[in-house]
């Protein structure tokens, strides 16, 4: 069966796209409260919230290269519940595969001397982390410029580096990382900013060709940052399975049979902060229900029927007792 892809993006380098935005903050670290290293092997690091304080600003660069360049990522001001307004992040996109599945999934799990991290952004798409997704999506990169985005605590070495351009076919020098652990304001900020990755995700687990996505936009909350890592990365999936809302715009593929599935509220280990889950698993990711990872609800316009559907819904109760506010 021939496939006619809602978005053309054959011609399009994320990492050329992601080159031009990163440089930014590499010509004015002051202004995105970055700092930039240049290590022994000329590539560079951009520190986003490992010892740099990092920023709103920040936060957005980093979502926006997550996204291959392909989103104009915003704050906004939203009703969390009842009298409580909170930050919220926007994210949306014309090239939802592209950007969602090419660049920001977290699908490369960089593990070099000592040092992790999750490395996700539009150099996986040079390295093929993972294969198969590109061939899924039927994506290739030449770019001779990679920049990744590592989810860690710690600053890559020059080793790493150099292991990290060795997988993408690129030149040490034509490396950039940019670099925020979860519990920073910048971690913060990109994760809440995966909102519509965790929709476009799903449906592909689920087999729908997102190729049929023409346009997706997502919500979700910021955050508030929380010292202990592992608390963090459980508020900051608790963002998305709880309080983020996707509106997808779809050509044909038959999603009305997918969309019912896509809610978080889907997954059995679904009703509690991720964060207590997690514990209660012995934080193994293994032993929870992936379908977890997923927004608190969806809407979908199928303009190829002219209907649209709508699945799941907010749980503002979870979200705060996650949150953890406190009244004073």
């Amino acid at each position: 069966m021939v496939i006619i892809l809602a978005n053309n993006y054959r011609d399009i380098s994320i990492n050329d796209i992601s080159y031009d935005i990163v440089g930014d903050m590499i010509d004015y670290p002051d202004d995105y409260k970055v700092e930039v290293h240049t290590l022994g092997n000329d590539s560079i690091v951009v520190d986003c919230g490992v010892k740099a304080k990092g920023g709103y600003e920040a936060g957005l660069a980093f979502t926006q290269i997550c996204m291959g360049g392909l989103s104009s990522p915003s704050i906004t001001h939203k009703k969390l519940k009842h009298e409580i307004f909170y930050p919220f992040i926007e994210v949306y996109t014309d090239y939802p595969t592209l950007a969602c599945l090419a660049a920001q999934k977290a699908g490369w799990r960089i593990s070099q001397e000592g040092y992790f991290a999750m490395g996700s952004g539009p150099a996986r798409a040079l390295a093929l982390k993972p294969k198969h997704t590109y061939e899924v999506i039927e994506y290739e990169d030449d770019s001779d410029f990679a920049v990744i985005a590592l989810e860690a605590s710690a600053l890559p070495s020059e080793k790493v580096m150099d292991y990290i351009a060795s997988e993408c076919g690129v030149e040490t020098s034509n490396v950039v990382a940019i670099v925020a652990p979860t519990n920073s304001l910048v971690g913060s900020i990109q994760i809440a900013g995966r909102v519509v990755e965790v929709a476009v995700y799903k449906l592909n687990e689920m087999g729908f060709d997102t190729r049929h996505i023409i346009s997706a936009f997502g919500s979700a909350p910021i955050p508030p940052v929380k010292k202990d890592p592992a608390v963090a990365m459980g508020t900051t999936n608790d963002a998305s399975i709880y309080h983020g809302s996707v509106t997808l715009t779809v050509d044909g593929g038959n999603i009305k049979d997918f969309v019912a599935k896509v809610p978080s509220s889907s997954s059995k280990d679904y009703g509690r902060p991720f964060y207590t889950v997690f514990k209660e698993a012995k934080f193994d990711f293994y032993k929870l229900d992936p379908s977890i990872f997923a927004p608190a609800e969806i809407i979908v316009n199928d303009v190829s029927v002219g209907e649209t559907y709508v699945a799941g819904g907010i749980n503002a109760d979870v979200t705060m007792e996650s949150f953890g506010f406190k009244k004073v």
